[in-house]
């Protein structure tokens, strides 16, 4: 798949998430297969981007792969100039988000809000996609609610101004992120336009992965919460889309480079005070993941043993105790 002059190598990216997909997640992700890998949403608001969470978020590195900035806002004029700045600082693909569901978002008319206004977005996009001489990509859910599922007509709205790709959760807002996940809607968007359309929502296994594409006819996928704790699920799709074969597990030896390895990146990225609280809530993800993962991952991560594991992990408040559980965990894991 193609974006603008950009080529990947993987077609199964990562879905932006704010709060999550920091450059130390996005890097680990690249480096375990994925093709893409969006920024934590920025706000258009100039006014907001001098504060701590805004700075950290505006932070990108070559080994995060090709930079996709993700801005937010409700005024074309103000995402425009966020546009520019970005790319003045970097970014080779600006995305433009009007998916997001967060009350706290759409109450300012951004995000998935601006699904109920077709004029505003064509004013939107137009402006972005001239501000800038990068590829200009759009994040969208199916449509405000059940009863307006208007995606088609977003979609063309976005071919039609230059938006040279579009990424479609498979749910309206209203639905935040109950349910499953529709694909005829992303279906239909496919095939009413000629640009890149990229699937995403409830794409948590190869199997999925694989049915979503041929269901939809989608160019590509996205994952979000599927990544959680389990990142190495980019290069078990690539593997499989290719092979039509289901890789081994991961080994134990690696699942600790990999886990103790982001760690150590939250505290350095973030300091050790914010590091460790960032820490606690990947390392609950990966605790799940590894649960359902194999018999030689049970005796630390499943049940009981998981929930006192959390717990207790969750209690402690500096970085080399955390790193400290970790690898005694992993000993006993080995032995």
């Amino acid at each position: 798949m193609k974006i603008g002059s950009y080529q990947f190598d993987s077609n199964v990216f990562l879905a932006p998430m704010a709060g999550i997909t920091d450059q130390p997640f996005r890097e680990l992700c690249c480096r375990l297969g994925a093709g893409l890998a969006v920024s934590e949403m920025i706000s258009s608001n100039p006014k907001v981007w001098h504060t701590e969470k805004s700075k950290l978020r505006m932070i990108h590195s070559e080994s995060a792969g090709i930079r996709s900035v993700q801005i937010a806002g409700s005024c074309a004029d103000e995402l425009a100039f966020a546009a520019q700045i970005n790319a003045e600082n970097g970014a080779q693909i600006i995305d433009i988000n009007m998916g997001c569901p967060a009350k706290k978002v759409n109450k300012k008319l951004a995000g998935s809000a601006l699904l109920r206004e077709p004029a505003q977005v064509e004013q939107i996009v137009k402006a972005v996609v001239n501000s800038v001489n990068i590829p200009v990509t759009l994040k969208i859910r199916t449509g405000w609610c059940e009863n307006s599922r208007n995606g088609v007509e977003i979609a063309k709205i976005a071919q039609d101004n230059g938006i040279a790709s579009l990424a479609v959760h498979g749910r309206t807002r209203n639905d935040f992120y109950k349910g499953n996940a529709e694909y005829d809607t992303i279906k239909a968007i496919k095939q009413a336009v000629s640009i890149p359309v990229v699937a995403n929502g409830d794409i948590t296994s190869v199997a999925k992965a694989e049915q979503v594409l041929s269901y939809t006819g989608a160019d590509a996928i996205m994952i979000g919460r599927g990544a959680q704790g389990r990142p190495w699920i980019f290069r078990e799709i690539n593997h499989f889309l290719k092979t039509g074969t289901v890789m081994p597990i991961p080994s134990v030896s690696e699942v600790r480079s990999i886990l103790l390895g982001h760690v150590k990146e939250l505290h350095q990225f973030y300091g050790d005070f914010m590091g460790v609280r960032i820490a606690r809530k990947h390392v609950s993800w990966y605790i799940h993941s590894l649960a359902s993962l194999g018999e030689c991952y049970t005796q630390c991560f499943a049940g009981e043993h998981g929930k006192e594991f959390r717990a207790t992990f969750n209690g402690l408040s500096s970085t080399s105790e955390q790193l400290e559980m970790l690898n005694l965990c992993f000993d006993q894991l080995v032995h």
